[in-house]
């Protein structure tokens, strides 16, 4: 807070980061709360100069007094969200008991005290803490994406510090956001300025340029109009401009999360691309409007990005809202079905964004819900295709016909088929139970209410009125026991199951082993964390985890299952830190004998080697080549040797990398990248090597490969892992309306699989549905099994 005490100083070369043409620092203020100054609290400002929305996820801002000694250490305020295109982000810091103005909503907090007078603001590609003291090491530091020093700052960017802070005066660039790695030349001092991403100021909400003001009366509107504000693509054409009283009708009120509401204007224009509402973002404050009231709003547009890959919601912020009546009727609603909803799903532009493409609402079914953001939409006597979830979402579809599963979902098939007729259902009314619904329900009657866009699953209803929930039955599926002479082989990811968690989790979990898949022979687990879960101590072993599911699976009338397992080393498999998940076999040692080769161990690589009495594994259990980069912070395949009525079975438990960080099939770049693909495909590479080295040695081999591969069927992934015929895709053998194992976003799709060698033969396969189609779920995958008569597999 107080000016830092200054000393004498031998000058330092200057910091000289890559000058930035994004996310910057824009204004640094660390006077808030000292004496004189208006504002209380410190902050730093960032900048996006680009022309995308630049994410900060991972991201901190960070800070060095001025003339650090050498006990000095940077302090670290984590970062979230993303900063649209030309918008600022807000970091609230230090707060002193001066001042009489506080900060509008910050995006960010912390707690540093600035000096007033001297320091060095960092935007940091991380949250550890730089090491760096001197101008030169910082400039060396590839984490730094933009250096401000200010005051005598040691550490600056260029010529010299940025001059001039001080308890009433602040730092900041141009609204240009120039960058030219000179900070003496970039920053000027003046007034604080504080502004958020939501474009509100302090005490004001309407900064930037005008946008419509007329000067008329205050109960008269204004000369833009929605329309002119949503304009004929994603991005408004007054974004970043203040509109005044611009008219509409309350159509839907959010009183909890992101707070506000949508107004439409009922007198619309003639151009189908142009939207007639638009969401009032009230920041903190709850709304004060209802339904049905006639309203003028002033405020400034924003174009606000979900995530750095999503779409935008087009909002006014920071409003003013004039109440001119209440109880009006609201628009009619646009009816969405199998009509109106387009085939196409959405445009491409050649991986770049989509954004700036005119709407073709009648061409593809994502430029008709752009073209219809913010209005009111309604759908009558839909089927659920994905069930209700902890947040009070769920999916249904419009087109009844569309891909249909023979248990009532909606079939994920291809990349170019996402089916259309998917929608999010939320609800608006915070004094009613969300319905818990499974697939397969229905939701009868109107659900009706505006249509928004969001992160997770992209354009969604917020019902003022929801249909009522008719339950159609969804039973979950029992498979069949395996005969006497059949091997069974499951897998089943019970997610993130450790022994702090709750018995009836085990309970329900171990049900699905016992009960559902009829006590199979040999269970590879996935997600089977450590002994005390996400506590971060260094536990690694899973033995107390692996008691309970296992006298839980015998409660539930299963068998007296042992177990074979490698621990991870810790937090190098990837998951929740702490947890360390690995796969696991079960295997009933009545009906099936596991072979140990002692030695495996987190970092060694099994092999297949020929004996004279024929093949089998160094070790067992043992690892696929566990320190191949293709696993990083990834879970090792697990490799096992089985002995079944005098046959030898090799099973191969998987988990591969999760689909995280991959661009969503809704977002603006489009075709999506699947940056997560390139992993994985990596892993199947080595995981198929494996599987031909072991059919080099012996071409009769029995193999099951099997786990969450985390990919589709129809997948690089899946063709890596099965190249050269050496593995079948037991999924691929299923009707196609029977082939999935998991529900996203209103899509049935596979993501675990079993494949089996050439040599296994007689086989029957099942995904037997007891988790990912209900709202109730013990996991959100589905278990699947194979019964293999190894008596019957001819040799070949």
């Amino acid at each position: 807070m107080g000016a830092a005490g200054a000393f004498a100083f031998t000058a330092l070369p200057a910091a000289s980061a890559t000058p930035s043409a994004s996310a910057v620092v824009a204004e640094v203020y660390g006077g808030g709360g000292n004496s004189g100054a208006t504002l209380t609290r410190d902050f730093v400002e960032l900048g996006n100069a680009g022309s995308t929305a630049y994410d900060l996820s991972g991201y901190s801002v960070q800070y060095l007094p001025g003339t650090p000694s050498s006990g000095s250490t940077w302090q670290v305020t984590a970062l979230t969200g993303a900063i649209a295109p030309g918008a600022r982000y807000l970091v609230g810091e230090g707060t002193g008991s001066g001042g009489t103005t506080a900060l509008p909503t910050t995006d960010a907090t912390g707690s540093i005290a600035m000096s007033a007078t001297s320091g060095t603001i960092a935007l940091v590609s991380g949250t550890t803490a730089l090491t760096c003291k001197t101008a030169a090491d910082c400039a060396a530091d590839p984490s730094i994406v933009d250096l401000t020093g200010y005051g005598s700052a040691v550490v600056r960017e260029g010529g010299g510090p940025a001059t001039g802070a001080s308890n009433t005066a602040a730092v900041a660039r141009a609204d240009s956001l120039a960058d030219t790695d000179d900070n003496a030349a970039d920053f000027t001092a003046g007034t604080p300025s504080p502004v958020n991403s939501a474009g509100q100021t302090p005490g004001s909400g309407d900064g930037g340029g005008d946008g419509g003001g007329d000067g008329g009366s205050p109960t008269d509107p204004g000369t833009v109009r929605v329309h002119d504000i949503q304009g004929t693509t994603r991005l408004s054409p007054y974004a970043g401009q203040t509109v005044t009283r611009v008219p509409g009708v309350v159509t839907g009120v959010r009183s909890s999360g992101s707070l506000g509401y949508w107004i439409q204007d009922p007198t619309p224009d003639t151009d189908p691309r142009t939207s007639e509402a638009v969401f009032v973002y009230t920041g903190s404050a709850k709304p004060t409007v209802a339904a049905g009231d006639s309203v003028l709003v002033t405020g400034k547009v924003s174009e606000y990005y979900p995530s750095s890959t999503s779409q935008s919601n087009t909002e006014i912020t920071g409003p003013t809202t004039t109440v001119l009546s209440g109880g009006n009727a609201l628009p009619d609603a646009v009816t969405l079905d199998a009509t109106s909803v387009p085939d196409a799903y959405i445009p491409t532009a050649s991986g770049g964004s989509i954004e700036s493409l005119a709407l073709q609402p009648t061409v593809y079914a994502q430029d008709f819900y752009e073209s219809l953001e913010g209005m009111r939409v309604t759908f009558a006597d839909a089927r659920v295709v994905g069930a209700s979830d902890a947040y009070g979402e769920l999916w249904v579809t419009v087109k009844p016909n569309e891909s249909a599963t023979a248990r009532g979902g909606t079939l994920y098939s291809s990349y170019d088929q996402p089916n259309t007729g998917r929608i999010e259902v939320m609800s608006l009314d915070t004094t009613s139970t969300f319905p818990a619904a499974n697939v397969g329900d229905e939701l009868s009657g109107a659900t009706t209410g505006p249509l928004d866009y969001s992160t997770y699953g992209g354009y969604n209803v917020q019902a003022t009125r929801l249909g009522t929930l008719v339950d159609k039955g969804l039973k979950q599926e029992v498979t069949r026991r395996q005969k006497k002479d059949e091997l069974a082989v499951a897998t089943y990811n019970v997610e993130n199951l450790d022994a702090l968690d709750t018995q009836e989790k085990f309970d329900r979990l171990a049900e699905g082993v016992a009960v559902n898949l009829n006590s199979p022979d040999i269970v590879a687990l996935e997600e089977i964390q450590d002994d005390n879960g996400a506590t971060n101590d260094g536990t690694v072993t899973a033995e107390g985890t692996l008691k309970r599911f296992t006298d839980a699976v015998r409660a539930a009338g299963g068998p007296a299952y042992k177990w074979r397992y490698i621990s991870p080393t810790n937090n190098q498999d990837g998951g929740e830190p702490g947890g360390n998940i690995r796969q696991v076999f079960l295997f009933n040692p009545k009906r099936v004998s596991f072979t140990d080769h002692k030695g495996g161990d987190a970092t060694t690589a099994t092999s297949v080697v020929k004996t004279r009495k024929g093949v089998e594994l160094t070790y067992s259990p043992g690892r696929i080549d566990p320190t191949n980069a293709a696993w990083e912070d990834s879970r090792k395949p697990l490799v096992g040797e089985f002995t079944f009525q005098g046959e030898q079975v090799f099973v191969i438990a998987n988990h591969f990398i999760s689909k995280g960080g991959d661009q969503p099939i809704h977002g603006r770049y489009q075709p999506p990248a699947r940056s997560s693909e390139t992993q994985r495909a990596a892993q199947a590479a080595e995981v198929n090597t494996f599987v031909k080295s072991l059919l080099a040695a012996d071409n009769n081999a029995k193999a099951v490969v099997l786990g969450d591969l985390n990919d589709y069927e129809f997948s690089r992934t899946v063709t890596t892992l099965t190249a050269g015929k050496v593995l079948k895709p037991l999924i691929t053998t299923l009707p196609a309306a029977e082939r999935y194992t998991y529900v996203y976003d209103g899509n049935s799709q596979t993501l675990d699989h079993i494949l089996t060698s050439p040599a296994v033969t007689s086989l029957n396969y099942d995904v037997v549905h007891i988790n990912a189609e209900f709202a109730n779920q013990a996991s959100d995958h589905d278990p699947q099994i194979v019964r293999i008569d190894l008596s019957k597999c001819r040799r070949h």
